[in-house]
C-alpha cells in the first residue's frame, strides 16, 4: 500500500464510518479494486484509521464528552461496549479471516439493506429522543446489537442504529448514540490491534507510522463533514435510501465476484 492508496482508503473510511453502509466493507472493496495485497499492516490500517474518524465525534460533541458532571453518560457507554469487547477477544482470529472475504461483504450488504428498507416501518412509534432518556438495560441491548458488525459488511453504525430504534429511540437519537458508542468501541479495537501488531512485528517502520498518521488525519476531516450530513439527512428522509444503496452495491459485488473481477 502506497501513500496515495492509503489516502483513498482513508477517504472511504471517513465517508462511510458513520453511515449505515459498512466502512469496513467499503474499505475491503476499495483495497480489492486497487489490487492492494492483503498484509498484516493493511488489516491493521483499516482498523487503526477508524480512530481518526471517531475523534471527529468527540470534536463535534465535545460538550457531551467533557461534561463530567453527567457520569451516567460514561457508565452507559462503558456498559454498552462490554459485549463487543468480550466477543472481539473471543473471535478475533475468525474476524480477521472474514476481513479478506468479498463474498461475505456482499451477502451482509444485501441482508442489511433489506432490513434498512423497512426499519422505519418496523419501529414507527419511538419514545426516546435524547441520550439522557436511555436506560442502562437499553444501552446494553444496543451494545449487543452492535456485535453484529463483527461480520464485515454489516456496519457497526447500522447494527447499533437498528438496535437503538428497536429499543424505542428516534432515528436521530439512535444515530447519535451510535456515534457515541463508536468512541469506546473503536478506541478499544484500535488499541488492541496496534499493541498486537507492535508485539508481533517488533514495532512500526517510519513508512507505516507516516501512513497511519496521514490516514487518521484524512479520515478525521472527512468524517467531520459526513456526520453533519448524515444527521440532517436521517431526520428528513430516514434509512430507506441507504437500504437500497446497500442492496444495489451487494448485487454489483456479487456480479463482479462471479465475473472474476474481485476475488
Amino acid at each position: 500500500m502506497n501513500s496515495i492508496e492509503s489516502i483513498i482508503v482513508a477517504i472511504v473510511e471517513g465517508l462511510t464510518e458513520f453511515l449505515p453502509i459498512s466502512s469496513t466493507g467499503h474499505m475491503i472493496i476499495t483495497e480489492k479494486l486497487l489490487s492492494i495485497t492483503p498484509t498484516d499492516f493493511t488489516k491493521l490500517f483499516t482498523v487503526a484509521i477508524q480512530l481518526g474518524a471517531i475523534l471527529a465525534v468527540v470534536v463535534l460533541y465535545w460538550k457531551k464528552f467533557f461534561d463530567f458532571k453527567k457520569w451516567q453518560f460514561y457508565v452507559k457507554l462503558a456498559a454498552a461496549v462490554v459485549p463487543a469487547l468480550i466477543l472481539g477477544l473471543l473471535f478475533s482470529k475468525k474476524i480477521d479471516l472474514l476481513l479478506e472475504s468479498a463474498l461475505t461483504v456482499s451477502i451482509t450488504m444485501l441482508a442489511g439493506g433489506v432490513v434498512l428498507v423497512f426499519v422505519d416501518r418496523f419501529f414507527s412509534k419511538p419514545q426516546i429522543d435524547t441520550e439522557e432518556k436511555i436506560a442502562f438495560p437499553k444501552a446494553i441491548i444496543i451494545g449487543c446489537w452492535q456485535c453484529l458488525a463483527m461480520i464485515p459488511g454489516m456496519s457497526r453504525s447500522a447494527a447499533s442504529i437498528i438496535g437503538g430504534m428497536q429499543q424505542g429511540l428516534t432515528r436521530s437519537a439512535a444515530a447519535e448514540f451510535s456515534f457515541f458508542l463508536a468512541v469506546p468501541t473503536m478506541l478499544a479495537a484500535t488499541g488492541y490491534k496496534l499493541l498486537k501488531y507492535f508485539k508481533e512485528h517488533g514495532g512500526f517502520t517510519s513508512a507505516e507510522i507516516q501512513q497511519l498518521a496521514i490516514g487518521n488525519l484524512v479520515a478525521f476531516v472527512v468524517a467531520l463533514l459526513a456526520i453533519k450530513f448524515f444527521i440532517s439527512f436521517v431526520k428528513k428522509y430516514g434509512f430507506k435510501v441507504w437500504g437500497w444503496y446497500r442492496i444495489l452495491l451487494g448485487l454489483v459485488l456479487l456480479i463482479l465476484i462471479y465475473k472474476g473481477y474481485i476475488q
